[in-house]
Parts: C-alpha cells; sequence; structure tokens
C-alpha cells in the first residue's frame, strides 16, 4: 500500500517487490557529540552561533536538548543531547521477579504501555516455552492497535500543534480520551495499565469491553477523515511539511530508522508481517509506505496506519466474540497460580499459590530476544536469565533512541523552524529514549 507523494489523493499501487536490507548501499554513520559543536565554537574557530534548544522547551517532545550550530536561521549542525530523564530501569528490571517487572516496562515509552509490555512478556514466555490460550493473544492484538492508535493521535495532535494547528490537537486527544477509558475498563489504570502479563493478562475483560471497544471502532474511521479535511490539503500544513526533512531508504537503513520514519522512505518493513507475533500472520492489513521520506510522507504514512489498526482491531474484535468466555492465564501452574475457584484449602495449595506472588516463578536458563512493532518502530526485548526467579539481565532496544541519530542528517541546511517539524514527525518519546 503506497502512499503517494501528492497531497490530493492516497492511491492504492500494485506493491513493488521489497528490496533485502542488503541491497541498500552501506552510508558512513555521522552523529556528532555536544562537544564538536561547543568546543570549536568557544575556542572562536568558527563565525556561526551556537545556541541550546532545550532541555526544556515545547517543541522537544520531552527533556531533550539540542545542541545547535546556525548561520542565522540556517541549520549547520545539531547534535542531540540524551539522558536528563535516565531512570534505570532495565538496571532495577534485576531486582525484580519477572512478572513483577512488567510495572516497569510501562515507563518507558509511557505513549504506548502496552506495547512495551507485550515485547517484554513475548520474551520471557519464548524463555519459558509456555503456551498462551488463544483468546488472550487476541485481546493482546486488539489492545497492542489500540495502543497504537492512541500513540499515533498524541503524534499527530502534538505534531499538528507545534506548527499552529489548534483544532487537530483538540479533536485527536478527544478520540485518546476514549481509548484511555477503554483500558481504565480492563486494567483500572489509564496509562500505566500493566495489563499483560507473563502468561496472559492481569484480570479477565470485563462484560462491557466488547461493545465499548465495537462503539469506539465504528466512529474512528470518519474522525480519521476529519483529521486529514484539517491537514491534508491544507497550504500552510503542506508549506511546512513537503519536501522539509528528507531522508531516503539507504539513508535511512543505515541510521537504524524503522516505523512509520523508515516505511515513510517507502521501505515496506513491519514486524508484524516479518516476524509475526501474537498471531499477526492470521490478520488481513496492509502495509502503508511512502515515496520521499519528508515530513509529509511520515505524516501519511502514520494517518494511514491507524486505518490499518481499526481494520485489524475489528478482526480481533470479532474473533473475541466467536471465542467467547474462556481462560486469561496459561494453565501452566509453574507460572500462574490457578483461579481462587480452583485453590484448595490444603496448606501445600496454600504455600504454592503464595509462593508464586511473592517469590515468583523461576525461569530456565538462557538468553531470549523477541521484537514487535511499537508504535515508533522495532522494540526488542534482550532477556538473559540464570535460572532464578529474577532477571539476571535486561535489554531494551528502544526505537525513539535510535530514530534520533538521524536528525543531524535531515536537518543540516534546513531552518530552524523547520528542525521544530522535524522532532515532531520522528515522533520520539524521551522515557525510552533514556530508560
Amino acid at each position: 500500500m503506497t502512499i503517494t507523494g501528492e497531497p490530493q489523493t492516497i492511491e492504492q499501487r500494485t506493491e513493488k517487490p521489497v528490496r533485502r536490507m542488503a541491497e541498500y548501499a552501506a552510508t558512513p554513520l555521522t552523529v556528532p557529540s555536544p562537544k564538536q559543536i561547543t568546543e570549536p565554537a568557544h575556542a572562536g574557530q568558527t563565525e556561526t552561533m551556537v545556541l541550546n534548544m532545550g532541555p526544556h522547551h515545547p517543541s522537544t517532545h520531552g527533556v531533550l536538548r539540542l545542541v545547535l550550530e546556525l548561520d542565522g536561521e540556517k541549520v549547520v549542525n545539531v547534535a542531540p543531547d540524551v539522558g536528563f530523564l535516565h531512570t534505570g530501569i532495565e538496571k532495577t528490571m534485576e531486582s525484580k521477579t519477572y512478572q513483577k517487572a512488567v510495572v516497569l516496562t510501562d515507563r518507558t515509552d509511557y505513549l504506548a504501555p502496552l506495547s512495551n509490555n507485550l515485547s517484554y512478556v513475548l520474551a520471557v514466555e519464548k524463555l519459558l516455552d509456555c503456551e498462551i490460550p488463544e483468546r488472550v493473544q487476541v485481546a493482546r492484538v486488539l489492545l497492542a492497535e489500540l495502543t497504537r492508535i492512541g500513540s499515533h493521535l498524541v503524534w499527530l495532535g502534538t505534531h499538528a500543534l507545534d506548527l499552529a494547528a489548534m483544532s487537530a490537537f483538540l479533536y485527536a486527544f478527544r478520540e485518546r480520551e476514549q481509548i484511555l477509558d477503554i483500558f481504565e475498563l480492563v486494567s483500572g489504570a489509564r496509562m500505566m495499565t500493566s495489563y499483560f502479563r507473563v502468561g496472559g493478562l492481569a484480570y479477565d475483560l470485563p462484560a462491557d469491553f466488547l461493545p465499548t471497544v465495537a462503539a469506539f471502532l465504528n466512529d474512528m474511521p470518519a474522525n480519521i477523515d476529519e483529521y486529514e479535511d484539517l491537514l491534508t490539503t491544507n497550504p500552510l500544513w503542506l508549506e511546512r511539511t513537503v519536501g522539509v526533512g528528507a531522508v531516503n531508504a539507504d539513508d535511512a537503513i543505515a541510521y537504524g530508522l524503522s516505523g512509520a520514519n523508515l516505511r515513510a522512505t517507502g521501505v515496506s518493513m513491519d514486524m508484524r508481517a516479518m516476524t509475526p507475533y501474537c498471531g499477526y500472520e492470521t490478520y488481513d492489513f496492509d502495509i502503508p509506505v511512502g515515496e520521499k521520506g519528508d515530513i509529509y510522507d511520515r505524516y501519511r504514512v502514520r494517518m494511514a496506519e491507524m486505518r490499518q489498526s481499526v481494520k485489524i482491531a475489528w478482526q480481533a474484535h470479532q474473533r473475541l466474540v466467536d471465542i467467547g468466555p474462556g481462560p486469561y492465564m496459561t494453565e501452566n501452574r509453574k507460572i500462574a497460580p490457578p483461579p481462587k475457584s480452583e485453590i484448595t484449602h490444603s496448606m501445600e495449595s496454600l504455600i504454592h499459590h503464595f509462593k508464586l506472588w511473592t517469590e515468583g516463578f523461576r525461569v530456565p536458563r538462557g538468553d531470549a530476544y523477541v521484537g514487535i512493532e511499537s508504535p515508533r518502530g522495532i522494540l526488542g526485548t534482550y532477556i538473559v536469565s540464570d535460572g532464578s526467579p529474577k532477571p539476571y539481565r535486561v535489554h531494551l532496544r528502544a526505537p525513539s533512541f535510535i530514530n534520533l541519530q538521524a536528525l543531524q542528517h535531515m536537518s543540516r541546511g534546513g531552518m530552524v523552524a523547520d528542525l521544530v517539524a522535524l522532532v515532531a514527525s520522528l515522533d520520539p518519546v524521551l522515557g525510552e529514549v533514556d530508560r
């Protein structure tokens, strides 16, 4: 599914064969450090101006510092300076049992907590080699796609606000509130849900979950049309986005871009299709791709992705209707305790139940990596187990961190005002960058 560079239409064309990654040209990476910009300026060796943009700035989408080298209003060089939001989440997870560590994953990419949950629990379940009920798999797909829509709505609203489009911000957050209401319905929390657990879900889906989701999905296509009516052919929007911050496919691959930032360059790469998980290979959906890799294409790709998420969510919704009531946790009692109705009052049963919740379960020695398609790109979780109830090492492959590498490449030669739009189009979340 190709999103054309023409601002008036979205055209679906016959897919061209996608080139393999090895066929893309290798490009030398140039990611300057802040010192490479500031030190020559302090020594009086340059005639350009060096300024800080951030770390507290309304257009940096988080606690991000950009060291800018400017010639008037033209960007000569830029270096992202990260780490202001570092919380040591990966190291802290090593002191928690596998199940308790789930709550820390929510707090990395705080706009897509369920995607973070999913990547982590899939990696642990890969080490455990445990069977997950089909109903759980379908529920995970449905909630992950709602998370993708909710995250893209925040991106759309804040991106538009950066370019002075106030109405789109208000409309996008209107629908995001409905998604947060659904998360609160299933978990009791609006953002940090911790709803996906190793072996299944934290709680069973409530009775009014499916009707609530259906009502939201019914309205969402018309809402996306409304966003596009406001922006897609807006002359001011086109002037600020078309041809701005462009990157080609070769450079995008070299810098490690993923998600919509990569697909906007024409590379049809999506983990849901390349290495399916949770049964994604059984769902019917398209992968929107752009052509020019500019801010406008990144906008069009994400708008199309929301429509595809609605399509996937409808399929998952129907499957949950067909499956009906069922277990929401694995039947492997070494991982998950039995439901209260099955717990006997024998001392042995009570001790086993208590230990599972307090001491956790042991995971076989080994390591595992699982990558999923988060709203920002490839989110990978790598876990090393030493056989104890706690992970020996946890490392996250955070797409926001890697996507920021290409900021300097995209912005050089542009204007400072374009840099504001460019940061927004990359859609970084600094909790995920710093971890």
